[in-house]
């Protein structure tokens, strides 16, 4: 397997990926709350809802997940005819790089699994859902769109919750429609019969899944070795990769194995990691990627998401930072696109942990710049920085600003103690940047007046606070750049 250094210089790779998906496509909501007694009516909690948030379950999330790689996609599958799936269409249509068949069937319910949170715990799951056959003019537009699709990738994901959307014709048709135009195809499967995937390069069953498909034991590694060639064997399928929880992951074929432990860090939560590796990995090995590289690139991605809490993604920046971790400034890590900035407030919030926000160019740091952070930093459990890219520094400060890059500045905000992330944002103001983290405390100067202060009317909208912060007086970088050149 190639040394971090060597993985790292394959994820330029994934972004010139593009994987064909086909699965089974749900909605994940989160209702978070807060518990304060039990029902006088049963004994059970009473959850106060603070707030809900839905994203793209099951295949959905692989096809995120590839998203954020920064790789491309085709995506097959089926909604219902009803508010969820539009809403399910929405949120795929929102992800660039996709294109996106979604097939609808009238009488069939879209997929909803809604998990009710306290306290950062799971205290209940309700799914909406049903596993009948689609119909026989969806089921054979289905397989007609994927396998039209298959020419114009470089791998084939099937994505199978056994929700009906991966038949036993659409495997078989599939699979052989991507091995005839030499395309990997890898399964991530549900149930016990491997069997209906045959002629699939790679299956991706959990320790728990490859033991119920071939009544075995899956407790060590020759174990799991044993049990992954009983499923080559009979299945007909080329390799088994197995994840393998806090034991790492395992890749056999008939005549080889590998065993790549788990990253040592916080268990979270483990819900959709294995769509981040299937994504991952497929996206890697489309691109050309060594498969015991594919696999360990896989391996690092599923270290990241399961530190959060619910199905969750990897970034390619995110990635990177985490193979160089040897060899790079830690505070690479603090640095975040919106996007990626996002999960990591979503992660926070659920922990508890209070939000503060405060932007600006921040070029030439000096003492005033200093003392605003600390206060800002202050006000909460985490600060997030909004930090005007160049092009919006240039608009706000005149064509010779800044005169440090956005790299250097951001670089040098992430190595604060006081700083926990900082985001890039290319617009005029940050209310874009507010709007989507929503923070509890958004921090200004005490130059500003509250109505001035971009963004204080959303916040203090949904109960958030405005703070204007105390002067450091006598520091300026305008005026540090006027004596320069002076």
């Amino acid at each position: 397997m190639t040394d971090r250094a060597g993985l790292a210089s394959h994820i330029e790779a994934l972004s010139q990926s593009t994987v064909l998906c086909v699965g089974d496509l749900m909605l994940d909501r989160f209702v978070y709350g807060a518990v304060t007694r039990i029902s006088p009516e049963a004994p059970i909690p009473v959850v106060r809802v603070e707030d809900e948030r839905a994203m793209l379950g099951g295949a959905g999330n692989v096809v995120h997940n590839l998203v954020t790689l920064g790789a491309r996609c085709t995506f097959v599958s089926v909604i219902g005819a009803d508010p969820e799936g539009h809403e399910l269409a929405a949120k795929v249509g929102a992800e660039g790089g996709v294109e996106a068949y979604l097939l609808t069937e009238p009488d069939r319910p879209s997929t909803v699994k809604t998990r009710y949170i306290a306290g950062g715990q799971q205290l209940l799951r309700a799914d909406r859902e049903t596993d009948r056959p689609l119909s026989e003019a969806i089921a054979n537009d289905l397989t007609r769109a994927a396998c039209d699709a298959v020419d114009a990738c470089d791998a084939v994901i099937l994505s199978d919750y056994g929700k009906g959307v991966i038949s036993d014709a659409l495997a078989a048709t599939l699979i052989e429609r991507a091995r005839a135009a030499g395309k990997p195809v890898v399964v991530d499967p549900k149930g016990t019969d491997f069997g209906r995937y045959r002629g699939a390069s790679v299956v991706t069953p959990n320790r728990h899944e490859l033991a119920a498909a071939t009544g075995m034991a899956t407790l060590g590694d020759d174990d799991v070795v044993a049990a992954a060639r009983k499923a080559i064997d009979d299945c007909g399928v080329e390799a088994i990769l197995v994840t393998r929880g806090r034991d790492g992951m395992s890749l056999v074929t008939a005549g080889d194995a590998n065993h790549v432990p788990a990253l040592a860090r916080e268990v979270f939560d483990v819900s959709g990691a294995g769509d981040t590796v299937v994504a991952v990995f497929a996206a890697a090995i489309g691109a050309g990627v060594p498969h015991l590289d594919a696999v360990a690139l896989a391996n690092v991605a599923a270290g990241i998401v399961v530190g959060r809490l619910g199905t969750a993604a990897v970034f390619g920046a995110e990635l990177l930072s985490a193979l160089h971790t040897s060899d790079v400034l830690s505070t690479d890590a603090k640095v975040a696109p919106p996007a990626l900035a996002q999960e990591k407030v979503a992660l926070w919030r659920q922990r508890g942990e209070r939000i503060a926000f405060t932007n600006g160019c921040f070029d030439l740091l000096h003492p005033g710049h200093l003392s605003l952070l600390r206060q800002a930093a202050a006000q909460a459990d985490r600060l997030v920085v909004g930090l005007n890219s160049d092009a919006s520094a240039a608009r706000l400060k005149g064509p010779d600003r800044p005169v440090q890059g956005e790299a250097a500045r951001a670089l040098v905000l992430a190595s604060l103690e006081a700083v926990d992330l900082v985001v890039i944002f290319d617009d005029d103001t940050p209310l874009k940047l507010i709007e989507a983290l929503r923070p509890e405390i958004l921090v200004k100067g005490a130059d500003y007046k509250l109505e001035d202060v971009v963004g204080a009317e959303l916040v203090q909208g949904y109960g958030g606070a405005v703070v204007l912060a105390k002067l450091e007086p006598g520091f300026s970088t305008t005026e540090t750049i006027a004596r320069l050149v002076r």
